[in-house]
């Protein structure tokens, strides 16, 4: 099992605070950061200071040594595709080909309203993820005087400079489609995608979001195997139940969820996150590896806990 260690920089993150959480997950081994993409604060209070995922993530590029870095996900609805290229391959450049780029459909309809960004209807956004995946990848790989012909967005005779840098082997950087892969998404993973996130994951929904990835990479002819299989799940950790219990009550409070209804908020997470003592939470590892997870974005809402990276160093990598 790989680990990645994910962040939620929307609950009011500065970029200092989001540079040290980067540095610590470096120090404790993790392969990978990922940030969300989001302009509006939550879960907990509104109006927090929000920051630009990959304006971000450039400066992590020059302040970090060795972690990947990456975006989980940003929504088709924040930056046309012909931009998202170029920021992209720049940000591999400036960090020596250590990014991995995510791409989704986008959900959250107040933050758009709240910056002027259109929020179209589910099916016309699943539309422009299909353009935009097209045109990233095409302006990445296809060559010279490369056109494309879309009903959101067109190419015409494209030059794109620098073409960004890639691990070993690789034509580009590592490229995520996250969601619940239901048939039309586990469509365009296979045929742009060198992996599959499923965010919220369970076991279960991990296991039939892989199998309708499978079937798709199936009816292209692109072997299964080359897409790597992720999942993105909740993550609470402490060196024994009392450290635990510390940390529960500190993301009550960080998510302003008081009373009964915290406590259902918090004990349905019990019961699907990597959540407890080290023991525990290997024993939750294990049963994704069982459904075939292959990478494991371990989803921290409280970002500020720098000992709780370090422990899950510890945990999982030491």
């Amino acid at each position: 099992m790989r680990f990645a260690l994910m962040t939620e920089p929307q609950q009011g993150l500065s970029y200092t605070e989001i540079l040290d959480l980067a540095r610590t997950a470096e120090q404790a081994g993790f392969e990978a950061l990922f940030r969300s993409d989001h302009y509006a604060s939550f879960p907990g209070a509104a109006g927090l200071p929000t920051t630009d995922a990959w304006t971000t993530t450039a400066g992590l590029a020059r302040e970090t040594t060795r972690i990947n870095l990456g975006v989980l996900v940003s929504p088709v609805t924040f930056r046309a595709p012909g931009n998202l290229a170029k920021v992209t391959a720049t940000v591999a450049e400036m960090s020596g080909g250590r990014v991995e780029v995510g791409l989704g459909a986008g959900w959250n309809e107040p933050e758009h309203h709240q910056h002027g960004l259109a929020f179209p209807e589910t099916r016309e956004r699943f539309d422009m993820l299909e353009e935009q995946l097209a045109i990233v990848h095409g302006l990445w790989t296809e060559p010279d005087g490369w056109s494309y012909a879309g009903a959101h967005w067109q190419v015409a005779d494209s030059l794109f400079r620098p073409r960004p840098m890639a691990p070993h082997g690789r034509r580009h950087p590592n490229l995520i489609v996250g969601g619940e892969a239901r048939p039309r998404m586990a469509a365009l993973v296979a045929r742009y995608a060198d992996e599959i996130n499923i965010t919220s994951a369970t076991p279960a929904s991990a296991s039939a979001g892989y199998a309708r990835v499978d079937e798709a990479c199936r009816a292209i002819g692109r072997d299964p195997k080359d897409v790597t299989r992720s999942a993105m799940t909740g993550v609470l950790v402490g060196r024994d139940e009392a450290d635990v219990e510390r940390r529960a009550q500190a993301l009550l409070a960080s998510v302003n969820a008081g009373g009964l209804q915290g406590e259902r908020w918090l004990e349905e997470r019990r019961k699907r996150w990597i959540f407890g003592t080290p023991d525990q939470a290997r024993a939750r590892v294990a049963e994704l590896a069982a459904a075939g997870v292959e990478r494991v974005m371990l989803q921290t809402f409280l970002p500020r806990d720098l000992e709780m990276v370090a422990l899950l160093g510890e945990v999982f990598l030491g």
